[in-house]
């Protein structure tokens, strides 16, 4: 319910998820924002320079992720919208079908190098999400969760830039398994780590709390043209 000051947590990081992630992988990733790997001191111009700095172009779909792929099957997803909202909200899977759907077509860019171009996504805007919550006026930032435990944050203006969107199909096809299906976010300004995969929450807050790379030592931003890799 809507209120003033910090929201709550959104689905903690508790060991039963954590003890599932490729601990290796993780230690690794962390070492490369302690080293600054991959930076190359460039930057470019959003909306000019269509590949950021120190990205390569691919035509597959690379699949990350930290050891768990949850089975979520859409008639048992649900995703809770909460904070400062003037009414908690919980939408199945048939009640967010219902909302009005749209069709995008953006690039996405990995904080691990890679980028592809012109993906079409399908689903429900940010925008929409946001005026159906009825959002507070002083809320400034969204914190998301994942049915895998791992969280992410966002300012609440970048939350709604017009092309972002919860996607729930991919290039026509319902978005799989290990790209983050039933339904995904897709922020396609910010490298793709602040787009989660298997979205379960949604927390408007008057307070930002950092995710699980962003408290790992990544950057709280992560803009690929400004190559925000590292905090």
């Amino acid at each position: 319910m809507r209120g003033g000051g910090s929201a709550p947590n959104p689905d903690v990081m508790t060991e039963e998820y954590t003890e599932g992630y490729k601990a290796k992988l993780v230690e690794t990733k962390q070492a490369w924002a302690r080293a600054g790997r991959l930076l190359t001191g460039k930057t470019g111009e959003h909306g000019v320079d269509r590949l950021p700095p120190g990205q390569r172009l691919v035509e597959n779909w690379p699949i990350l992720d930290l050891g768990i792929q949850p089975d979520v099957a859409p008639a048992d997803w649900r995703l809770t919208i909460d904070g400062m909202v003037a009414q908690d909200l919980t939408w199945d899977w048939n009640s967010f079908l219902a909302h009005p759907q749209i069709e995008i077509v953006s690039d996405i860019h990995c904080v691990t190098q890679w980028s592809r171009y012109d993906n079409r996504w399908t689903g429900v805007s940010t925008r929409h999400l946001f005026e159906a919550a009825d959002v507070a006026k002083d809320a400034t930032h969204v914190l998301l969760a994942s049915y895998d435990g791992y969280t992410t944050n966002l300012r609440l203006e970048d939350f709604l830039d017009e092309d972002c969107v919860l996607a729930h199909r991919h290039d026509g096809q319902a978005i799989s398994r290990e790209h983050g299906g039933p339904v995904r976010l897709v922020v396609p300004r910010y490298y793709f780590w602040k787009s989660p995969k298997w979205l379960k929450r949604i927390t408007f807050s008057a307070e930002d709390k950092p995710g699980f790379w962003e408290e790992r030592g990544y950057h709280n931003v992560g803009d690929p043209w400004l190559e925000q890799r590292y905090d």
